[in-house]
Formats: C-alpha cells, structure tokens, sequence
C-alpha cells in the first residue's frame, strides 16, 4: 500500500498548496541570544517579587533602556528565516550619496525688457490688419503703409522690398510661404499679390476672390487662404490658373484673423462680429464644424498649440479681454482667463507649455501665461500705444511685436530647449515649382 492509500485511509486531505515549512537559518541566529531570550522569563518570574520591590529610578530606567539598545537585547524575534542584510559599505561616495539633495527644477530667467528696438514709420494702427510675418529663412517683413520692408535676422540689415502703387495700397496683410522665399501681400483694393524674395518680382496677382480689403492670409502648403471686409474666407491653389477651389462663408463682418492648423486639416477664423468658427478641410461640406460665439468683441487673436493638436487658443479685442481655450474636436470651451485689456495677437511657446498675449487699450503690454495653470509669468512692458502685431522666429526663442507707436520691438522671452539639437535641414517645399512662371 503506497503512501497516497495511507493518506486517504485515515481520512485526511492532501492539500493542493505546496508542504514545505519554513526551517529556520541557523546561520543568521544568535544562539546566546536565543537562550537569554528564552531563560528569562522564567527568571523573572521565580524572582517577581523582588524586581516588584526594588523600583528604579528614571533616570537608571533610562539608562537600562541605552544598555540594551547597545549590547542588541532589545530584539524580540528569536528565530531568523533569512540572512541579516550586509552593511552599506562607509565609502566616500556612499556617504555622499546618503546626504545629496533632490534636483530642484530650473527656473528660467524672462528678459523684462526688450533686446532690440527699430523704428517703423506709418505702420497703420488698425487692429482689424496682419502687418507683420516672420518667415522661415530668418528674414521678418513688415508692412509700413505702402511699402513692405525686410529684416534679415542673420545679418541685421533692412532693406525695402517693395513700395505699392497709390491707388492698389496701402498694405492689408502679409504672409511668408512655408519655403520662405515666397511672401503674399493683401492689398486695400482686394487684391492679393506673390512676390519672390530673391528676384524681388512679382510672380502672380490674384483678381477677384474679394471685393474689398484683404486683411488676412495663411498658408497651408501651397494653399493661400485669404479673408477680406467682406466676410468671405478663400483657398487659393498657387499652381494653378483657375487658383479658388473653396470659399467658407459663415462671417457676417470683416475676418480679421485666420490661422490653419499644424495637421493643416483645420482652420480658424476670427471676425468682427465677435465670432469664431473651426472649419474642417476634409470635409466636402463648406459649413463650418463648429461655431463658437462666447467672445463679446472682434476676434483677431488665434494660436493652435504645438503639444496638443486639437488645442486653440482665441483672445477677444475691444471691451471682451478675454483669452478662451477650445477643444475642435468637441467645441467645447475648456478655460477662460480675463487679461483686462483688448487682446491682440497670441502665441504659443515651441518650447515650453506658455502662451505670450499682446494687448491693446488699457495695458499696450505683453503678457506670458503658463498652461494649463493660466497663471501670469511676466509682463513685458516697453511699447506706449496698443500692441497690435506680433510674429514668432523660426527657432521659436524670439518675439518680434508692432505697435502704434511706430516701434518694433524684440523680446527674447521664449528660451531655448535645455538639449537643443540641430535640426535636420529638409528640402522647402516650393509651393511654384511645377508650374512656370505666370505673368
């Protein structure tokens, strides 16, 4: 008869659970201490009565107390089932190491003011206008009346491009195409011009797609999206000949703002009846996919963020004062924070998760918020009069800002990354290159 047969015969169970007990390890044991451990309490019964009359003092109470601590007879486990952990080695390093405080973060510095300042003489102070672009060669424009002058941020030279006839200007509106060569001007008689930065020449006017000011451009590859007073928002294909292949209406006043998206899937527009919509560019449908109406003034501030792509930030002009944060995806409104001024321009750090505000009447200041706690970082003042235009530079670490004063200031408020690698040079897409030269 096995084993099994003699386990089931008196009845009991085997169980399932593995048999093993725990065996004590005799070499992480005090014996001595086992036996005193063990002994003593026998001891003090048998002497009871004389531990009960003889009282100590506190003092010697305490001193009983230290004695054990030293000599180890403080211990109440008697057995061991596992080896006593080494001691940390007393190296140089190793007491270094127990006395090293945690990393605090950096704190970045903010310039409070500016580091360069140029003058810019008849720049129009309209707030419904988009006078100044910054492109991605380096070299940032600017509207001054009818002229368009560059600043090349290479060199420091300025140089003027190109001065509009009297009766087309003055200049609406301006915007770099994504090579940075090609730069599009709005005009006050509605038309919209390319020029070519190197031949300085006019490549193409585009006649009309608006019957009265354009006052704002944005590109989405080889696509120019204009908006003009009369409330129409157009695509305009560069390439070809017959260039308008989408018009949006849904604005009843001028569209003062236009920015697409950095999927370029989706663009917001902001107008002067104090609305903004969202539309979708793959939908075959020209409506608007949402349409948002909680500002109370003109809406020319639009800035999609870098980090998160459904994230658009919008600031109302006027008595409004208000920066609003927007999920496209929902329309719903996630935040609001009011700045207590006419919000003119926004832009989004490349770098850190920060919003920088320019403002018109009361304050004419910037303003840089953290995101998504909206608490005030720095006001950077400087400019006297509202500070209507603003343009980021390529690498994203400096601000360039126009105002009414005739001054164009730059901040260095956006640093640069901590670990800032260089970037690998790709080749511009070049929104003409299939196409000849059209006269």
């Amino acid at each position: 008869m096995n084993a099994g047969m003699n386990w089931k015969e008196h009845g009991r169970k085997i169980p399932k659970e593995n048999l093993d007990r725990f065996i004590p390890n005799r070499s992480a044991m005090d014996f001595d201490f086992a036996h005193h451990a063990l002994t003593e309490a026998l001891i003090e019964a048998r002497d009871g009565q004389k531990k009960e009359a003889r009282e100590l003092s506190p003092s010697k109470e305490a001193y009983r107390k230290r004695l054990a601590e030293t000599l180890g007879l403080n211990r109440t486990r008697i057995l061991a089932f596992r080896n006593k952990p080494q001691p940390p080695l007393h190296s140089h390093y190793h007491s270094a190491s127990l006395h090293q405080q945690p990393l605090k973060p950096r704190r970045r510095r903010i310039p409070q003011s500016c580091s360069r300042v140029l003058d810019a003489p008849n720049i129009l102070d309209d707030f419904y206008l988009n006078l100044l672009d910054w492109g991605s060669r380096n070299v940032l424009a600017i509207a001054l009346g009818h002229t368009l002058c560059l600043w090349d941020a290479s060199t420091g030279s300025v140089s003027e491009f190109v001065t509009i006839e009297e009766d087309q200007g003055p200049i609406t509106s301006i915007s770099w195409a994504p090579d940075g060569s090609h730069v599009a001007l709005g005009l006050n008689n509605s038309q919209v011009q390319l020029w070519d930065s190197s031949s300085i020449r006019k490549i193409r006017t585009l006649n009309g797609v608006h019957h009265s000011r354009v006052g704002s451009l944005a590109w989405n590859n080889h696509i120019l999206t204009t908006g003009g007073m009369d409330g129409k928002i157009v695509n305009n294909d560069v390439r070809i000949r017959s260039h308008v292949v989408g018009t949006y209406r849904g604005h009843t006043g001028e569209i003062c703002g236009l920015k697409w998206s950095g999927s370029g899937m989706q663009l917001a527009s902001g107008g002067n009846d104090n609305v903004v919509h969202v539309w979708d560019l793959s939908s075959a449908s020209s409506r608007w996919l949402h349409r948002l109406e909680e500002h109370t003034s003109a809406v020319k501030a639009l800035a999609w963020c870098p980090f998160q792509s459904n994230l658009l930030a919008t600031g109302g002009g006027g008595t409004d004062g208000a920066i609003k944060f927007w999920n496209t995806h929902t329309g719903a409104c996630l935040n609001s924070v009011d700045t207590g001024s006419q919000v003119c321009a926004l832009l989004w750090s490349k770098n850190d998760r920060e919003l920088l505000s320019s403002h018109g009447f009361s304050q004419n200041h910037l303003a840089l918020w953290k995101y998504p706690s909206l608490v005030k970082m720095a006001e950077l003042t400087g400019h006297t009069s509202r500070v209507l235009y603003m343009t980021q530079s390529p690498d994203g670490s400096t601000v360039a800002s126009a105002a009414g004063d005739e001054s164009l200031r730059f901040w260095d408020v956006f640093g640069m990354p901590e670990t800032a690698k260089k970037p690998v040079q790709k080749a511009a897409h070049e929104p003409f290159s299939r196409v000849p030269r059209i006269r």
